[in-house]
């Protein structure tokens, strides 16, 4: 009977409100937006952003489409979205961000469920803290790009491929060949996440006949995509062709560590981020597959551990396995001449990582050292986030404050000189401006030149005779020179664009009041 009976509760004695289990949950998705959402302006459009709003959106849907068909390589999902968003909104920064911002969030109880499926509550806590303060994921929530979408559509599909491979029913294959055709229609590189959950049910028995109507329905999808495809041809992606292999495979941990602009913080805080995760790894490995009777004699608790094992390698394999074929088949692709291995486009390959090393730091069988690695890896990935903010060597260039110097400056007789990640956002801050045709000539009283380090020679000179420097600007690594003369005079685009002061592709920009001839 003194079993069963309650414990007694001392007089004057206060029950202690106890906090709901979700409450970790809670707290992750309030500090992802608070990172996400306090600082979504901050930082100037770049050239991506500023070419979706400039060249692609369009006041009608169907000329949008058509735009985004002829100069783009993503499907279509990202730019119906965003038109939509744009039709209420407007084009600010933080309108054409918010729903990256939004799906950036709602990507942290996605990433949580799907660590608790595969492993548990532990799993799910450090999985969820790390996707929340991640520097690649806040920066990828704060563009105005596909990625964001990508992420969340990614890990919807995982969360629904986990879920229907423990229970194969026709309502949860539904789930995740929806799931699964969002993350197609949100970036391409999803086939290769979706492939090995494809492979995986159709390889085991109980599973074979419902995901073959979830492989079938995905197939639909990509064959209906393949004319997309081949109409967009790979338009902008020259680019990564000319980036050495051997460094996009070193950008793609550190993107993973540091974020998007880490390099610029050494390889030394790259190590100090990569410890505690490669420790607590090994740590997970070590206990997760340590004889039982190693386990034992090291007490009651860690024998208790042991149980759950089975499922937390099996969770283990599953999210290894999904992340090493979201990384590595693009690379096998490399090795056939279709080169597309960008480090930012295997960000939806990073969810499956984070949860692999969620399972492995927080297995119950690592104790509180686990809890301390995870700890330590969470911390250092949030005063990354935090010093991007605090840091303009960490942010995007800042052609808004580039654009507030010249605004007004020379009226319509004014050219500016750029590069080609320099025209589309300086498009988007100065109104009226368009591209100088190439054989033309255009009558000038002032030259601005902008660029980045490292500049050629000829920097600081006059660009063409009559033109005195006026003033040189520094905009946290974006420089500007003013050049102006007394009276107008006729220039060439030859000349100009001859005179660029990086050595990168020119562009040149006028007014569209400008006096412009043959």
């Amino acid at each position: 009977m003194s079993a069963a009976a309650p414990t007694a509760i001392p007089a004057g004695a206060v029950a202690r409100p106890r906090l709901p289990d979700w409450w970790p949950l809670a707290a992750f998705v309030l500090l992802a937006a608070v990172l996400r959402l306090s600082t979504l302006g901050l930082q100037s459009l770049w050239y991506d952003e500023a070419f979706t709003v400039v060249r692609d959106l369009h006041p009608s849907l169907s000329a949008t489409l058509h735009s985004f068909v002829h100069t783009e390589n993503t499907p279509p999902l990202w730019y119906l979205l965003l038109w939509a968003d744009t039709r209420v909104l407007g084009d600010s920064a933080i309108a054409v961000r918010l729903p990256s911002a939004l799906f950036g969030i709602a990507v942290v109880p996605v990433a949580w469920a799907i660590a608790n499926e595969l492993a548990g509550r532990r799993a799910a806590v450090l999985c969820g803290a790390l996707v929340a303060v991640n520097p690649l994921f806040v920066w990828y929530s704060q563009e105005a790009r596909a990625y964001g979408l990508y992420v969340f559509t990614a890990a919807l599909a995982m969360l629904c491929f986990v879920r229907a491979e423990r229970d194969p029913s026709a309502r949860r294959m539904t789930l995740f060949a929806l799931a699964g055709a969002l993350a197609l229609l949100s970036h391409y590189f999803a086939v290769f996440l979706l492939a090995p959950m494809v492979a995986w049910l159709l390889l085991q028995p109980r599973t074979r006949r419902s995901g073959a109507f979830a492989a079938a329905a995905l197939t639909a999808v990509g064959l209906a995509l393949l004319p997309l495809i081949l109409a967009q041809g790979g338009h902008g992606t020259q680019w990564i062709g000319q980036w050495p292999l051997s460094e996009r495979l070193q950008a793609i941990p550190q993107y993973y560590l540091s974020g998007y602009m880490g390099s610029a913080l050494g390889h030394g805080v790259e190590l100090l981020v990569a410890l505690p995760i490669l420790a607590g790894a090994a740590f997970g490995i070590w206990r997760m597959y340590e004889p039982p009777a190693a386990a034992r004699k090291r007490g009651a608790q860690a024998e208790r551990a042991q149980a759950s094992l089975p499922h937390e390698r099996r969770g283990l394999v599953m999210s290894a396995a999904i992340a090493a074929c979201g990384i590595l088949l693009p690379l096998v692709l490399v090795a056939f001449g279709a080169d597309y291995l960008a480090p930012r486009n295997l960000i939806g390959a990073m969810i499956p990582l984070t949860v692999a090393i969620a399972i492995l730091v927080a297995s119950p069988s690592t104790g509180r050292a686990g809890v301390v690695f995870g700890t330590l890896i969470a911390l250092a990935a949030l005063v990354i986030t935090i010093d991007v903010n605090l840091s303009p060597r960490l942010q995007r260039g800042d052609w808004r404050a580039v654009a507030h110097a010249l605004r007004g400056a020379g009226g319509s007789e004014r050219a500016i000189t750029t590069v080609q990640l320099g025209d589309t956002p300086l498009e988007y801050y100065l109104t009226g401006m368009r591209h100088l045709p190439a054989r033309a000539s255009v009558l000038l009283r002032e030259i601005d030149e902008t660029g980045y380090s490292p500049l050629r020679r000829s920097a600081g000179t006059p660009p063409a005779p009559g033109f005195y420097l006026l003033a040189r600007q520094n905009f946290n690594g974006l420089i500007v020179y003013r050049f102006v003369s007394p009276v107008p005079r006729p220039v060439s685009y030859a000349t100009l664009a001859r005179h660029v002061i990086t050595l990168a592709e020119p562009e040149v920009l006028v007014s569209e009041y400008a006096r412009v001839s043959a």
